[in-house]
């Protein structure tokens, strides 16, 4: 490969800061990121060859990478793989179409293993296109994040407010959805912004096809994930996402060979393991919703329960299993898993599409981390449009739970209307679970503060009787910090929930404690009406801290063997991992 010559090189740097000159359309990302590569994308809107320059610097004075590859239709973008990179490195790039039209970008490399430097990523799901440009993530690129994580709901094939327009259903419609959620409106273009900034790894729920679809359900003489419309709508995600392509092959697995391997787990030093799964494309069909009566209660957790059914897919929960064990060996504090819906139980309104409709597998994995003694597990999930924390516990006899030792923050979304508040108000009042009066009374409310309250009083009464834990981490054994202020009048905050906002939650390691601290960033909830009648208004909010904690990691049972052996207390030891 060759660089441009200088001449070319200096042109088009001065290109890049001439706003004489458009550039790319989406502008450009970095993604799948790991101690020695990361893939580069960019969309031209004209055909032709796309250059891509990979250096050290931000005046590309040291380029160490250069490739092409050709644009042949422009709502199809490119991209390619760089490698021969150094671990925990800044590297900047810049991709330059067939017009000359370039645009800027920069990504960090993985930390390599035996490092602990700390980490800090973010975490996001669910955008609807009509509710661009997003402000819920402005402050995103200047937080200096390694990576980020795009959890599924990517784009909407069905919309719920706006101008009409028919399902997205074949490749074409999926396209022109990505390319909306990328482009500038209102002179505000947040997701390029993140993606040319920070690192990103990205996979699927369910409207990146269509509303719950199951992969794995059987379909004619196949599955859902053989069908033209799953297909189309997982060509069109990869094609739009800074992602490798790749397929499983070998497992013996009719449900997975041949279909797209979005499963990506990725070491950051000894800070992390962050694995990210694909908690869609081979999944059972779900169980009948619950019709909100005690009777149809039994039948739906009895089946949950004992039926041998699948959510991740016997392939990825055992890569799920031995990534963990393997991190745990090979002594990474913390240890990220990644499943687009919540494993939380959260009752039996709409638990179908969760972990809960899948509590057999669930059950397992809680129960593998606990029995394996595998330590800081955080499971972080999005699709429910809100932010909610709680411990992970389990039951194997379907009436005692246990606590797993790992727990769970599921993140707000971008922008969904309605969050997560008003819609389980309306659904609970749905299935008779709320009067007039009460939802009346919830409406009344004078701010989101007392309204999150009311949501969660009303979580709790739907979990606490069937023996799961309320809200939050008090009393789970996990040493975890409220970081939320204290309010004069009020008290302090609650950090457990924040679910009438838009937003993102970030999480950053502490290089010398280990200690994970989580905030969750939030702006007011907007409708489309709200948003096209004063767009100004609406692109103008910042986001704020809605939720704060930290927990401190558990150290690891080799250290403490050895502290503890110094001090002759080796039998100590021994009782502690019983």
């Amino acid at each position: 490969m060759t660089a441009h010559p200088l001449k070319l090189t200096a042109l088009l740097a001065l290109m890049q800061a001439s706003p004489v000159f458009a550039a790319l359309p989406n502008g450009v990302a970095s993604g799948d990121v790991t101690q020695s590569s990361a893939w580069l994308w960019a969309r031209s809107d004209t055909t032709g060859l796309v250059n891509f320059e990979v250096a050290t610097d931000a005046a590309f004075t040291n380029v160490v990478n250069t490739f092409n590859t050709a644009v042949i239709d422009p709502m199809q973008p490119v991209k390619g793989l760089v490698s021969g990179l150094s671990a925990g490195q800044q590297y900047y790039y810049r991709a330059t179409d067939s017009t000359l039209s370039s645009f800027n970008g920069s990504f960090r490399t993985a930390a390599a293993a035996g490092t602990q430097n700390g980490l800090r990523f973010g975490v996001a799901g669910d955008w609807r296109g009509e509710l661009a440009p997003y402000p819920a993530i402005k402050n995103v690129a200047s937080r200096d994040l390694d990576f980020f994580v795009k959890h599924g709901d990517t784009i909407y094939a069905e919309r719920y407010s706006g101008p009409a327009q028919p399902t997205a259903s074949t490749l074409t419609d999926y396209r022109d959805r990505h390319n909306e959620v990328l482009s500038t409106r209102y002179n505000m273009n947040t997701w390029q912004d993140v993606r040319a900034s920070t690192p990103v790894f990205a996979s699927i729920d369910d409207h990146e096809v269509v509303n719950d679809f199951a992969g794995g359900a059987p379909v004619g003489s196949g599955y859902y994930n053989d069908t033209q419309r799953y297909q189309d709508g997982l060509q069109a995600f990869r094609e739009y996402m800074p992602i490798a392509d790749t397929n499983y092959s070998g497992t013996g697995d009719t449900r997975f060979d041949g279909k797209p391997d979005l499963y990506r787990a990725q070491q950051f030093g000894d800070d992390a393991l962050m694995i990210l799964t694909d908690a869609r494309s081979f999944r059972d069909a779900e169980l009948a919703a619950w019709n909100g009566t005690p009777a149809d209660a039994a039948r739906f957790l009895t089946k949950s329960a004992t039926q041998d059914r699948t959510m991740l897919g016997r392939t990825q929960l055992d890569q799920v299993k031995a990534d963990l064990s393997q991190a745990q060996q090979d002594g990474v504090t913390w240890k990220f898993l990644h499943i687009a819906e919540p494993t939380q139980n959260l009752g039996l309104a709409a638990a179908g599409d969760r972990y809960e409709g899948y509590a057999r597998e669930r059950t397992e994995l809680l129960s593998y981390i606990r029995n394996e003694g595998i330590d800081n597990v955080v499971f972080v999930t999005a699709d429910i449009h809100g932010t909610l924390v709680n411990n992970l516990t389990y039951s194997p006899d379907g009436v005692n739970q246990i606590e797993s030792g790992a727990w769970e923050i599921s993140t707000g979304a971008v922008a969904f209307e309605q969050p997560f508040g008003p819609t389980v108000v309306n659904l609970a009042a749905s299935l008779g679970l709320l009067n007039a009066q009460q939802v009346a009374y919830y409406n009344s409310l004078p701010n989101d503060l007392a309204k999150d309250q009311f949501i969660k009083s009303l979580v709790d009464a739907q979990i606490l009787p069937l023996g799961y834990s309320g809200l939050g981490l008090e009393g789970s054994g996990i040493p975890f910090t409220n970081l939320m202020p204290t309010v004069p009048g009020y008290g302090q905050l609650d950090y457990s929930l924040a679910t009438h906002s838009y937003g993102w939650t970030e999480f950053e390691i502490d290089a010398a404690t280990g200690e994970l601290i989580v905030t969750t960033w939030g702006i007011p909830d907007y409708s489309y009406d709200e948003l096209t009648a004063n767009p100004d208004l609406i692109t103008a909010l910042t986001p704020q801290i809605v939720s704060r904690f930290a927990v401190a990691a558990v150290p690891e049972p080799e250290t403490w063997a050895m502290l503890l052996a110094g001090l002759g207390l080796v039998g100590l030891v021994a009782r502690r991992r019983l």
